[in-house]
């Protein structure tokens, strides 16, 4: 190789090296303005609607990081919402707006409650299998949307919202008919055994070991969706369809497993939550966590390596809201806001736009000198 060719391919190197850095710091700084936006907003809120803003700022902003057990609610808040931001950071790098992490969540859930209370377990079995069993019902539920994209080109977000009802009721039918602790007073399972409960490892808190399966989870899907070719798959069809499908990528086998794999990490989640937060199975209607996945997704940027930062954030506010509306004069809908705003900002492409226009014409400016 000669010395120039040389040079013109390090240089390409580093210029494809600086391009992918420039784009991250600039996807971080629109990040950083409107989270910094979204809480200017919210301190206006509180001085506009509290008789006593100090105090209710202190316990927004201050109080969730005061004491172990709020420490505890953060971390416990993130753990569950970790799962579902991570099933649906899969489904949305493969450009499938699938919304079915919520009743995957809610199905894995019910079912890993109930072979837990109805089956006789021998120790780490009882965990173990709960857990799978929660997986794979949730994959079974993120696959449908999947499926009927594939198949017959139906739109994955219209199927996955109506799914989410039919999966509700469905399950709801399943407790009362077969599951039902009527001697509960309330619909719900029966309790789960204490083999079949997840350790807490911080004395004080709500903090359970699903925080160390979610962690694992975390691991796994980075290796799985950057270091292999399943996980190219999945990406090279996210960011271009037509092209995935020039290169040779089987488009519809990645739409299947994209979906049933997203699944099942939301039903595992919910396996992890009612195995660690609670004594039986007691839900009613769909707990939200498939939603809130959604806004841990958009802030991660869909990657999966963010999650557990996104999940924090979110767990911080929801902690400081609970305690606010307690301890202070304001309602802790005001995070809702306050939530609403944030993905208003974090999702309008036109901020970041104007970034990388300001950068590229800087950039032919100093060229042509």
């Amino acid at each position: 190789m000669s010395k120039t060719e040389h040079e013109k391919k390090t240089g390409g190197i580093f210029e494809f090296l600086f391009t992918r850095h420039r784009t991250a710091t600039l996807n971080a700084i629109t990040m950083v303005i409107a989270i910094a936006i979204a809480l200017a907003l919210a301190l206006i809120l509180i001085f506009a609607v509290s008789s006593d803003p100090g105090n209710a700022i202190w316990q927004f902003l201050v109080a969730p990081l005061a004491s172990k057990r709020a420490i505890g609610n953060i971390l416990t808040t993130a753990t569950t919402i970790s799962f579902t931001g991570v099933a649906v950071c899969i489904m949305f790098q493969a450009s499938m707006f699938n919304m079915a992490a919520e009743s995957a969540n809610f199905l894995g859930a019910l079912t890993g409650a109930i072979v837990a209370a109805s089956l006789k377990l021998p120790p780490v079995i009882s965990i173990i299998l709960p857990l799978v069993a929660g997986a794979a019902v949730g994959a079974i539920v993120g696959s449908i949307p999947g499926i009927l994209r594939a198949k017959v080109n139906a739109n994955e977000m219209v199927s996955s919202l109506m799914l989410n009802y039919v999966v509700l009721y469905f399950g709801l039918y399943i407790l009362k008919s077969f599951f039902l602790d009527k001697g509960a007073g309330q619909v719900a399972t029966k309790k789960l055994p204490a083999a079949s409960r997840l350790a807490n490892i911080i004395k004080g808190t709500g903090v359970h070991s699903g925080v160390l399966i979610v962690v694992v989870v975390i691991v796994l899907i980075y290796i799985f969706l950057y270091k292999t070719r399943a996980g190219f798959g999945i990406r090279i069809y996210g960011q271009n369809p037509s092209f995935a499908r020039y290169t040779g990528v089987n488009v519809d086998n990645v739409i299947l497993y994209s979906q049933m794999l997203g699944g099942a990490i939301a039903g595992l989640g919910g396996s992890v939550e009612i195995m660690g937060m609670y004594q039986r199975f007691q839900w009613t209607a769909l707990p939200g966590y498939g939603w809130d996945g959604i806004i841990v997704a958009i802030l991660a940027r869909n990657k999966p390596q963010f999650v557990p930062l996104a999940a924090l954030f979110i767990g911080f506010l929801r902690t400081g809201a609970n305690y606010m509306n307690t301890y202070a004069d304001v309602p802790k809908e005001l995070i809702t806001v306050i939530q609403a705003i944030m993905m208003i900002l974090v999702t309008a492409t036109a901020l970041t736009g104007r970034l990388k226009q300001r950068l590229a014409v800087k950039e032919a400016l100093g060229n042509d000198r």
